[in-house]
This record gives C-alpha cells, structure tokens and sequence, in this order.
C-alpha cells in the first residue's frame, strides 16, 4: 500500500525526527509531507515534498506560521492515489486532510496535542500574552479537526491521557522507538571515544550524578545540581543549548563540583550513562527518549511520577519514581538506586526498541488487531 507520511516540520535534531526515520524506514515506498525541511540530507530529495509556506519569509518561523497550518493541512492534494496518511503531529499535522479524497485512511501519531495550546504550563510559548489570547480559538479549532474517522495513537500513556482530554478522542499507545540495539553492541562505550574524549572520561570525578539534555529551561537540569548538593555527590552535566550561561553559574556556586560536558558525542554521552552513579531526568516529557537510551546503557534512572518517563522506569527496578528532587525522597532514592541491577535496565530498555515500534505500526495500519495496545509491558 502506498502512503504518504505527514511530519511537522523536518529538523536535524529532535526525537520526532526519530520517529520520522523509524516510519520512512517501516514504509520505504511511502513519500513525506512536510512543513518545510531543514535537513535535506535526511532522505532524499524526490520523496518529500514541502508546503508553500517553505517558500515564504514564514519558513521556520513556528509561532508566525500557527495561523497558517491548519490551511495547509486541511487542503492537501492527492495526486499520487496514496491509500492511507500517516501522520506523525506534535502541533496540528493530525488535521492533515485530502480536500477531493476525504475517505482515505488516515493514521494519527501524536507526540502530543499542541502544548503551547493545550497545556502552557508545560511549553512557556504558551504564557506569551498574544498565544493565550489565540488558545481559545486554536483549541476550538483543533478540537473540531480532530473528530474525524482517523485511529489514534499516542507515544504514551501520559499523551493519552491529554488526548482525551483536549480532543475528546480515545487512543491507542504506542511507544517511540529507541535504538537500542545500537547503545547495545558497545559493551563499554569508553573504548569507541576519541583522544579527547577520553582526556575528558579522565578527568570525571569517580562518582557522580548525570544530567543530561538540551541546556533549556524545561528540561531543569538546575534541580540535578541541587541533587548533587543534596547527596554531597559530585555532578556532570551533557549537552548544549541557550541556558548554558545559567547553568554555569549554578556550577560555579554549587557546594558540590559540577562539570560540564559540552555537545557530547553519542559514544561520550553512552559512556557517561555507563559510568554514573546515577542519571537524574526531572523534566516532565511526554515520552522522554533519553531515560530509555540510558536505561540501554545500563544506567539507574531517577525520574518524575509526573510525564512519561515514569513508563519506561520501573521503580524500584530500573530507577525510582519520585515526587520531589530535594529532601530525604531524594537522598534515599539516590542511595537505593545505586544498588540496583544494571543488566535489568538494561533488558528493559529493548522493550522500547525500534524494530518493535516499526512492528506495532505495521499491525496498527494493516488493521490486523483492531483493539490492539502496543506499549511495552
């Protein structure tokens, strides 16, 4: 069967982009719709095709171009005779729509249901003045575009939960991929890092709690200094992005040593999973990729009960679910997690691998179980 996969927007980094790869992958024939696309390298240039607004001064611009999406979704052409749309949407990619073929089967993948919309307190571009004065028409808007004939699937239970919240819509769960496989065919990732990188794998504090992620304020690596200082254990930090001069400065006045890795490698990042104490994730994701890539390392993960990352951490056996990060809750699920098995992390994570997500959408879009729930045990 011939499809056509529907994506927000193509970027070089991100974990729906993941999952884009994981779908073209499943469905080599099938062509990508898109926004616009920011990484030309990614597949090749004869199978996606761009929206107009990837020819105007709009490209790019998220927040200026909410307006304009649901025109471009609900107004796609079908030329091509595709038999089903797959879409995968984590703004309004799920109101993709041919306007002369209106039966086609369509899949919907959400990563979520807009949060700078649904859920601003989760998305700070939702608390700008002009997004909440829009939200209420966007909401209605979106609510409508989602009553259609599409089955449903969210990336957790989390997004599940949300999606019967905002659309009024039931779903089905199913995980994002992860590739496991490959963090797993390193038994130690230290022997595939670089010179430099081992200098820096040198000069690591023996124990040490881990965060690491996108140097944003959501992501709250803040409250991972404020573990360290709260355990008397020395931190890392990994990543790179716009709050890097904030965390520095937590850094420079935490009680405890706070290092910082910029812009690792994937083989630094795996071998930091492998050799911390603990990696520590706070942010409230709607799946959260990287608690399950370090589960695959074999890591001992703490996170929030709140998001989906309590899904894929079974406490008290991979990691601990906790309510706060300060305070004796975070001292004893510190200490508890560094007794817990590494192997049984790190069979966890292949729950979460990428040839079972590509399985699961094959069923979910074949129809063969139509009441079929394909989230990991």
């Amino acid at each position: 069967m011939t499809g056509l996969i529907v994506h927000e927007w193509i970027s070089k980094t991100g974990g729906s982009e993941n999952v884009l790869d994981a779908m073209t992958a499943a469905f080599p024939d099938s062509e990508v719709m898109c926004l616009w696309n920011d990484d030309p390298t990614r597949l090749r240039a004869s199978r996606v095709r761009e929206s107009w607004l990837a020819a105007t001064p709009l490209r790019g611009r998220k927040a200026l171009s909410l307006p304009f999406m649901p025109m471009v979704w609900r107004n796609l052409s079908n030329e091509s005779q595709y038999e089903w749309i797959l879409a995968s949407s984590h703004v309004f990619a799920h109101q993709a729509h041919f306007r002369q073929y209106p039966e086609v089967a369509k899949f919907v993948y959400v990563h979520t249901p807009a949060r700078y919309i649904w859920n601003p307190e989760l998305d700070a571009r939702g608390s700008a003045s002009v997004a909440r004065m829009a939200a209420p028409f966007f909401k209605s808007l979106d609510r409508k575009f989602a009553q259609d004939r599409s089955r449903i699937a969210a990336n957790s239970r989390y997004v599940r939960d949300r999606i019967l919240t905002s659309w009024h819509r039931e779903s089905e769960v199913i995980y994002p991929p992860v590739d496991v496989s490959r963090i797993q065919q390193e038994g130690d990732w230290r022997n595939a890092l670089s010179v430099e990188e081992e200098q820096i794998v040198a000069a690591l504090p023996p124990t040490f709690v881990l965060g690491a992620s996108r140097f944003v304020p959501y992501k709250r690596l803040g409250v991972v200094v404020g573990v360290g200082e709260a355990t008397d254990v020395p931190v890392v930090l990994a990543g790179s992005g716009p709050d890097e001069g904030r965390l520095r400065r937590l850094a420079r006045d935490s009680r405890v040593p706070v290092l910082i890795v910029l812009a690792p490698s994937d083989a630094l990042l795996y071998a930091l999973y492998q050799l911390a104490l603990v990696y520590v994730f706070p942010a409230i994701e709607d799946f959260g990729i990287m608690p399950v890539e370090a589960m695959a390392s074999g890591a001992r993960v703490i996170v929030s009960t709140e998001g989906g990352a309590s899904e894929s951490v079974v406490n008290g056996l991979t990691g601990f679910h906790v309510e706060s990060f300060d305070g004796d809750e975070i001292r004893k699920a510190v200490s508890d997690a560094a007794g817990l098995d590494r192997n049984a992390s790190a069979l966890r994570a292949r729950a979460f691998g990428t040839d079972r997500f590509q399985a699961a959408l094959h069923t979910w879009i074949s129809g063969d179980d139509e009441s079929a729930v394909f989230g990991a045990p």
